[in-house]
Formats: structure tokens, sequence, C-alpha cells
């Protein structure tokens, strides 16, 4: 079965969902809310979450959440295992509540932390319970428009700092903000998310992308989302970039492509081996050498530099958006 690809680094920015199994109701009563919401306390002190929004629908949740010691996994683990063992006890009820793993997206905050802010808030208004987030009690909204104090475990610096950080006139203006959302037909920030797991530029996906997916062991036959992010140019393509950097005619030619199409195409040893007219082993055991050279050879490496620079140019436009 596949799984989404989950990706924990220092200070990453989620929205994270997570539904009742079988879509079914995860919150019966205030109390149950309540409940819910100390946990999401309990995770800010105990693992150093920062929580920038959530809103908490009948059968699922939203959260907009931050994580300085980049533990997601420790976090959601926490909040949807205590949430469930509280549920179960309370309503006399055995096994999951939640429909299998949380789903995680990561966002360039900058460029889409406000968006998704008015996204969340607007659920309930979606949903037809409410004809304006004010009156809806179990999301942040209420934070945000200064109606309430906002609690110890919440913040809303970042996001109220596109208004003009707090004060009367930033709260008017994010209430102005979310509420065009309700008279006009905005599009859903999620349908620009990409390979189901990036919501940002491809400046931000090529930043996660080179420091925290390069070099890491991901099984990719079962993770989707890899394939489609870390799918690399085909052969053909690397072809033309060595060739316009170092030239086809010279004695290393076929190694540099032999070793660019094993370290970025993404493609498995026999298709590669395939493509040069060699077997897969033959392939890993040149690139292995090959690598012992750029090592050694100064010049060889920014020759590499600039080869990598190229085939950053042919992969970024390979990415597209994917519906949510």
């Amino acid at each position: 079965m596949s799984r989404p690809l989950r990706i924990e680094f220092p200070d990453a920015f989620y929205h994270v969902t997570s539904r009742g199994n079988e879509r079914k109701t995860i919150f019966r009563s205030q109390r149950d809310r309540e409940r819910f919401l100390s946990y999401l306390e309990s995770v800010h002190h105990r693992y150093g979450a920062i929580l920038h929004g959530y809103c908490l629908m009948d059968n699922h949740y939203h959260l907009l959440i931050e994580t300085p010691r980049g533990n997601l996994s420790q976090i959601l683990h926490h909040i949807n295992g205590a949430y469930t063992t509280y549920f179960n006890i309370r309503h006399g009820r055995s096994g999951h509540l939640f429909q299998g793993r949380f789903k995680a997206i990561l966002v360039d905050k900058e460029s889409y932390g406000k968006e998704l802010s008015r996204y969340i808030h607007l659920n309930p208004v979606r949903a037809g319970l409410v004809k304006n987030p004010s009156e809806y009690r179990w999301s942040s909204y209420c934070y945000y428009i200064g109606r309430e104090r906002e609690p110890q475990w919440l913040t809303t610096v970042f996001i109220l700092g596109h208004f003009g950080g707090h004060g009367r006139t930033t709260y008017r203006k994010y209430r102005e903000f979310v509420e065009e959302g309700i008279s006009k037909a905005l599009e859903n920030p999620l349908r620009k998310v990409v390979a189901s797991t990036f919501l940002g530029g491809e400046g931000f996906i090529w930043r996660i992308r080179q420091e925290h997916l390069e070099g890491r062991r991901i099984d990719r036959r079962n993770v989707p989302s890899v394939r489609k992010v870390l799918r690399g140019p085909t052969p053909v393509e690397i072809e033309v970039v060595v060739a316009k950097v170092v030239g086809k005619n010279t004695v290393l030619y076929r190694k540099w492509c032999i070793y660019l199409s094993h370290q970025w195409s993404g493609r498995r040893l026999e298709e590669i081996g395939a493509h040069f007219g060699m077997k897969g082993a033959a392939v890993s055991q040149m690139s292995r050498r090959f690598r012992k050279v750029l090592e050694k050879d100064e010049k060889m490496g920014r020759l590499l530099d600039r080869i990598k620079k190229e085939l950053l140019i042919v992969e970024t436009l390979m990415l597209c958006p994917i519906d949510y």
C-alpha cells in the first residue's frame, strides 16, 4: 500500500489534516473539543510545537503547525493517540478513531501561510455550519480578529504580521481578508499542492529537495510522491546537458552521462543499462569509480557544479502542480 512522503526538519511549516475513520464523527461534544485543544497545548509545551491556527470540524480537523525540533510525527502521534484513548474511554468504544495516517503538506509559509489560515477558518462556512467564521467557536479565528486573547500555546504573530501586526487595524484587515473569501469564489490554495507533499514555488521545492531529500534512503516504490518529486531528467536529457557543458566528443563524455543518469535520473539500473547498452551492475560499478575521480579532481568538481545547475533547470521545468 502506498504511503505519503513524510519530510521532517527543524522549523518546517505544515498544513495537517486528520479524518475520522470512515469519515465518522470524532467530536461529539464540547468536552471532546476542549480535550482535543488541551492536547494541542500539551504538544506545545512537551514537543515545542508552534500552533499557528486550527479548526475542529465534526469528522476532521485542520492544523497550521511549525516544528522547531523537526518532530512532526512525534507531535501528531501524541495528539491522535492521546485523543483516541480519551475518546474511546469517554464514549465506550474501541479501535481506530482516525482514518489511517494524518496528512501533512509541507508549506512555504511566507507565500501560503495567510492563504491557508483563511482556508481553514472558512471551513465552517463552506460546510454550511455558519454564515460567518466569527460565529464558529471551534477555530482560531476569534483570536485573529481580536475577539479573544490568544492562549499561550497559539501564536498569531506570524500571519497577522502580513497585515501590520496586532491592533484594531490589523484585526480589521485580517477579518476583511477572510470575509472576502465568503463573497468571492477564491481558488483553494491546496489545489496548488505538488506531489501530494509540497505547497510552494519551484525555488522552495528545490531547496527542500537539495537540503532534505537528496541522499536520503527512501523506498521510492511505495511512496508515489517521491517518484514525482525525485524523478530526474531522462538519460537523453542528461546527454544533452553534458554535451553542452563538457562536449560530446570528449573521452569522459560517456562516463559523465552514465554517472549522472545513475545519480539523477531516478531510473532503475536496468533501465539505465539498457539505454547505454550495458548491464545494470556495470552502471553501478562505473558510477562508483567515476565518483572517486570527481572527489579527487578539483576541475572535474567544478564541471559537476556547472552540470548540476543545468540539470536543475531541466528538472524545474518538469515539475507541475496536481489537484489536492
